[in-house]
């Protein structure tokens, strides 16, 4: 049952003053029991790379074992040996480690794939004991399986979606560890591009109270209606407690300025382990608009507090952040933000990065997305799948517009389950515009198709009606029967000349291009060679099936009802290596390169696109050696009203730019100083200038920022570079540079952004090409000081780079040993006599002896016998000769027996603990305990046994 009762604003905000101040007196232990705790998981991780095939099951007592809920044998098992596996911390991409191989997948970059596993422990205080408690895994590439305690929790099939799984059934707490196991199937491809391989994402765990706001469960997507804003909000709380329980649902809103803008709160009662809505709508006074120039973003914080015999007491919190802005797509004229035109200035990107693979750190991300941003890019589609939580963030943060896209498209159970929890992730961003369906699918233009993305799209608008759909079509958007029927926003990829066709015979449908362009650049060439794998950057290498860039943004440009435009690509990817395979291992098609440097078509978009700053830049640069003479194709991309060209001070050239922004000139080659100066009619608004450099002589870092957060996930991407004796650059240096990392962090990647190169993306050195390469560092979990990194060449005078590297911590669970506890036990009916340790069970025989896990403990029978047997299993760090076998408390005089020989005894009736040493053998032993009972006392292991490790032999 569920009751609204609004409250005044007042009332309520005087109920927040005074739990936060209660709180506020409460230890810190008692709080973090009371609310939502979201820790980091992604320290401390074992991984195994193949994979690691189970032990055959053989046998009835095998066979049964392994069908019950915890009994899973191999690498999922709770008690599997990992001791020998490789320790790391996630995120993880095990793909980008491996060696190029020509006999790996073109598609995904000619590396290895296959199969990997990961295994954590994890410990849990007894506090936590009726909790809540999810694990979140924001990414895993591809499908996979989760084992928690040897009993499987969860099996996910793409490696895009984000997964929380309630793990509170199989915990255990105090003194116990427990045991989390994933096997990743990497095989399995989703894509035609890099894909990756691991848990590349972060992991999270997070605790809450049994009465609790579900995960994504707080929606809030601000509407406007008559020229007022109100901000529908919607809070799903479950229950995973015994009982049925009421609360308080307490909400406030934000404004930019940090300041709270609007209260309100609701009441709701919840069946136990179910599940209820909570609705109220508020009003949002004085709005300020999100958009891509002043990306105000409001905050909505929803508070569950339980009622009682005192003040209202905290349970749990969640926030979210939402933006206020309006958007349309108009059939005539294109796309409306806030009531404005806007064209949709877009590139498709994929995830990967050069150094990391897809295990990209967030302040990576940024530096990317920033980086867009100054080519002039206001929209971005991350293709073709849902990106990191924190991408999206970015997103809303830096004012990106975002086409959200789908992976698989089917509207089958599981398929659909990733668009729904795709919808419900992101329905709260202001960055999201579209969502799109699919991309390019052979059944578009099918009847079948149309049933298909009809069934998607109404799942879609049952989560958020207030956004349009899309989907990448290039082909049959004619047919009789297609999927663009059913959608919003008609997409097209590159078919050009569908354009007027479609909406002419389709009037009233709005459109956007999804993608276009699809030309080819190798960053620093300027002449094509395609013996060489090498494209020329004059703009005049289109694939078969797109235009150059100019072409492909004209026929956007030139057109009011065509919303904007999606380039293929805004950042080269590792794989698809199109138009070449073997030796090329990534793609040609970006404007910058795979380390996010720009290509000459990051600088034709600037002369298109950026309206609010001069842009000038000449290209090429100006080292033609043996070319004296010669004439030279010179590019400038400009948005000035006219460009003048210069060469040692002389004119060569002045002209407006062509309706593409464009200069061209061919000037003849003669070594000194190029300079294009941006005119508005006699007064320099700006000038670039190239220079001839001589040979490299010293090396350059450049970071991208000077300061990090010791939190063990910042990150920053340098810039190596050379420049000649007097200090010029050197565009066509190709040298080898060592790096050398000391201090606060670590080198996790480096690149330089050549499709065909084979460097190792993790080793401490990189070639330049043509004049840069990228070396990635991340500081360290606690890291404080100096981060310091040296490179060196031969020849050069070497450089140093010093980051300030300031304290900052992420709340993480603390890491866990493996303890060995031994479990499994069968206990025989009592005996008068003393039973035959070496007695034999019969395999199949399941009820004779019961069943059991310490603390065993018989009521008082008198004076008899009892034997409790179980299968002993040794990790190799425990059965080196020096582990030792540990009752921690046994009650009753005992024998311990393994294998048919006797390993020791306890005398005493008394309880009391029993350590006896195990000697180097078999890895798994058959163990018998003989527990004699004392008259009138109770008798059993009534304390945990394990395997501890022994010491080290001291040091000669």
């Amino acid at each position: 049952m569920l009751k609204t009762m609004p409250r005044p604003a007042s009332l309520i905000h005087a109920l927040l003053v005074a739990c936060l101040a209660i709180a506020a007196m409460l230890p810190a232990a008692s709080r973090a029991q009371e609310s939502r705790e979201r820790l980091s998981l992604d320290a401390g991780w074992l991984f195994h790379r193949g994979e690691v095939p189970p032990p055959p099951v053989k046998g009835h007592g095998a066979s049964y074992h392994q069908a019950k809920a915890g009994g899973a044998v191999g690498a999922g098992g709770a008690e599997f040996d990992d001791s020998s596996w490789r320790r790391l911390d996630l995120p993880h991409d095990w793909a980008i480690e491996n060696a190029f191989d020509p006999e790996e997948n073109a598609s995904q970059g000619y590396r290895a794939r296959g199969i990997g596993w990961y295994r954590r422990y994890l410990q849990l205080p007894a506090s936590d004991r009726g909790r809540h408690i999810e694990l979140q895994f924001d990414g895993v590439a591809t499908h996979s399986t989760v084992w928690v305690n040897g009993i499987v929790v969860n099996r996910n099939w793409s490696g895009y979606n984000g997964r929380a799984i309630d793990i509170t059934p199989y915990l255990r707490f105090g003194d116990d560890i427990n045991s989390i196991a994933v096997r990743v199937d990497a095989d399995a491809q989703e894509g035609w591009w890099y894909e990756g391989a691991g848990i590349y994402r972060h992991v999270w765990l997070v605790k809450r109270d049994p009465l609790h706001i579900a995960t994504d469960g707080l929606y809030a997507n601000p509407v406007q209606r008559g020229g007022r804003w109100t901000l529908p909000v919607e809070v799903q709380v479950d229950n995973s407690g015994e009982t049925s329980r009421g609360a308080v649902v307490a909400l406030e809103v934000t404004g930019p300025d940090g300041k709270a803008v609007a209260q309100g709160d609701t009441r709701v009662s919840v069946a136990a382990l179910g599940s209820e809505t909570a609705r109220l709508t508020l009003q949002i006074p004085q709005p300020r608009l999100w958009s891509p120039r002043s990306p105000q973003l409001y905050r909505v914080r929803a508070v569950l507090r339980q009622p009682g015999a005192g003040p209202l007491r905290e349970i749990d919190r969640t926030e979210l952040h939402t933006g206020l802005r309006t958007l349309r797509f108009d059939a005539e004229r294109g796309f409306f933000l806030n009531g404005e035109p806007l064209k949709l200035q877009g590139v498709c990107i994929h995830q990967d990065h050069a150094g990391v693979g897809v295990a990209v750190p967030e302040a990576i991300w940024e530096f990317r997305l920033r980086r867009l941003q100054a080519m002039g890019v206001n929209a971005v589609r991350f293709a073709h799948n849902a990106v990191a939580p924190e991408v999206m963030d970015l997103a809303d943060r830096l004012g990106l517009l975002v086409m959200d896209e789908n992976r698989n498209f089917n509207p089958s159970p599981d398929t659909m389950a990733q668009l729904e929890w795709l919808v419900r992730r992101d329905r709260n961003r202001p960055s999201v515009i579209l969502w799109s369906i699919f991309n390019e699918e052979p059944l578009q233009g099918t009847a079948q198709g149309r049933e298909m993305a009809r069934r998607l799209v109404a799942a879609i608008k049952r989560l958020d009606p207030s956004r349009p759909v899309t989907a990448g079509m290039h082909d049959g958007l004619f047919a009789e029967r297609n999927a663009s029927q059913v959608l919003d926003v008609a997409g097209i990829n590159y078919q050009v000349h569908a354009y007027d066709r479609f909406h002419r015979e389709h009037p009233g449908q709005p459109m956007t291009s999804t993608e276009d362009t699809s030309a080819y650049m190798t960053r620093g060439a300027w002449r094509s060679d395609r013996q060489a794998q090498v494209m020329g950057s004059s703009d005049d290498e289109p694939a078969s099936w797109g235009q150059t860039h100019r072409d492909a943004w004209r026929h956007i440009a030139e057109r009011p009802f065509m919303a904007g435009s999606f380039v293929w690509s805004g950042i080269d990817y590792h794989g698809e290596p199109t138009p070449f395979q073997w030796p090329s291992a990534s793609t040609f098609f970006g404007a910058l390169d795979l380390c996010g440097f720009p290509k000459a078509a990051f600088y034709i978009h600037q002369a298109q696109w950026v309206k609010d700053r001069t842009v000038v830049k000449v290209l090429p640069h100006w080292n033609w050696p043996g070319s004296e003479g010669q004439p030279v194709k010179v590019m400038v991309a400009s948005n000035a009203p006219r460009v003048r060209l210069l060469l040692n001070g002389q004119p060569v050239a002045e002209q407006a730019p062509d309706r593409d922004g464009i200069v061209s000139a061919d000037v003849p080659y003669a070594p000194g100083r190029l300079e294009a100066v941006a005119l508005q009619g006699s007064r320099e608004l700006a000038r670039d200038v190239v220079e001839t450099s001589g040979a490299p002589a010293r090396l350059v870092l450049t970071p991208d920022r000077a300061a990090l957060a010791g939190d063990g996930r910042d990150a920053v991407a340098v810039t190596v570079s050379a420049v000649d004796a007097q200090g010029r650059p050197v565009p066509t240096a190709n040298l080898r540079v060592r790096f050398e990392i000391t201090g606060a962090g670590r080198l996790i990647g480096v690149g330089n952004g050549d499709p065909n190169s084979h460097e190792s993306s993790k080793a401490p050195e990189r070639s330049l090409f043509n004049g840069l390469a990228q070396v990635i560092l991340q500081t360290d979990r606690d890291g404080q000081g100096p981060l310091r990194l040296r490179a060196t060449a031969d020849g050069l005078e070497g450089a140093d780079a010093v980051l300030d590297v300031r304290p900052a911590r992420i709340p993480a669970v603390p890491g866990a040993e493996a303890i060995s506890r031994v479990g499994g036990w069968r206990i025989s009916p009592p005996q008068a006599a003393r039973p035959d340790p070496n007695q034999v069970l019969a395999e199949n025989d399941m009820n004779s002896w019961g069943w059991g896990e310490p603390p065993m403990r018989q009521v008082a029978e008198g004076s008899v016998w009892r034997a409790y047997r179980t299968s002993l299993r040794l990790r190799a760090d425990r059965n080196d000769g020096r582990g030792r076998l540990l009752f921690q408390e046994i009650a009753g005089q005992a024998e311990v027996w393994v294998d048919g020989v006797k390993l020791g005894e306890k005398t005493s009736p008394a309880p009391g603990p029993l350590s006896l040493p195990i000697a180097q053998g078999p890895g798994w032993r058959t163990m018998t305990v003989l527990v004699r009972a004392s008259a009138d006392a109770p008798s059993g292991l009534i304390g945990p046994v394990s395997l501890e490790r022994g010491a080290a032999p001291a040091s000669p």
